[in-house]
């Protein structure tokens, strides 16, 4: 030990570290004895729920732990949010944290976005959901795609759920449409005649757990003719073609519900 190196009193050294004397000599019992530290502790609770909380995080991938508790919440299940938390970080499934640095990315790729505004189609793209509940009682989820300059709706996809799968089908349902009016493929369509350099469409959207989770990004990151921008957090205005859109398909009265057949 350094205090027995240094030839130094137990008062000494315990004075020198700061600690009491008692506390010292608990240390170095403990440390004759070869007894392991503090922890860690039983967690019958966590061990419990750490399979259901993987499956919750594997549905829902793109869900911190907060929402997946209240997920859990929902169905019944009756445990704390810390508890959710050590779950899923034991199973490793908390996504890192990176606020401040997610916010200025967003940020300048949404000034980039609009730094030139649109003069022509197939240059801005804006992406939502709506829903829309029929006179059984079923809702219904309609995802479309339209452009910021012409204000051209490119089709709707409709579905029960919202999910990253429907706004990928809500894309390709667009091109799909972009195509048919060009004439060509979307890639040559927007290709500079002289460079040959393809001008990527902006997509916007706002960030719904389907637009940010895996699967659409790696739809975007697939596709060359695209770049996802997602709007300020609860700023709807920067997607307000799409959402001017829905907002005249709206009765008096009623937010994005409307009755049909």
């Amino acid at each position: 030990m350094i205090r027995q190196d240094a030839a130094m009193p137990v008062s000494r050294f315990c004075e020198l570290v700061g600690i009491p004397r008692r506390t010292y000599t608990r240390w170095r019992a403990k440390a004759r004895r070869g007894a392991a530290g503090k922890g860690p502790w039983p967690a019958p609770v966590v061990e419990e729920i750490e399979p259901v909380a993987a499956e919750y995080a594997a549905d829902w991938p793109s869900r911190g732990h907060r929402k997946i508790h209240w997920l859990m919440a929902a169905d019944g299940i009756e445990v704390s949010a810390s508890s959710v938390e050590r779950a899923m970080r034991r199973c490793g499934l908390l996504r890192p944290i990176d606020y401040q640095g997610e916010r200025r990315q967003l940020a300048q790729a949404r000034k980039a976005a609009f730094a030139d505004p649109p003069t022509g189609p197939n240059q801005v793209w804006q992406l939502d959901f709506s829903e829309y509940e029929t006179t059984t009682g079923g809702i219904w989820r309609l995802a479309g795609v339209t452009d910021y300059f012409t204000k051209y709706e490119h089709g709707w996809h409709i579905a029960p759920t919202c999910t990253g799968a429907d706004a990928i089908a809500a894309v390709v349902l667009a091109i799909d449409q972009a195509e048919a009016l060009a004439g060509c493929r979307l890639q040559k369509a927007l290709a500079d005649p002289v460079t040959g350099e393809v001008r990527k469409i902006k997509l916007v959207t706002d960030n719904g757990s389907a637009f940010k989770g895996a699967a659409f990004a790696r739809f975007i990151a697939a596709r060359t003719e695209f770049v996802h921008i997602r709007t300020r957090r609860r700023s709807p205005g920067q997607n307000g073609v799409r959402e001017r859109a829905f907002a005249h398909s709206t009765p008096p009265g009623r937010r994005r519900l409307q009755t049909v057949f």
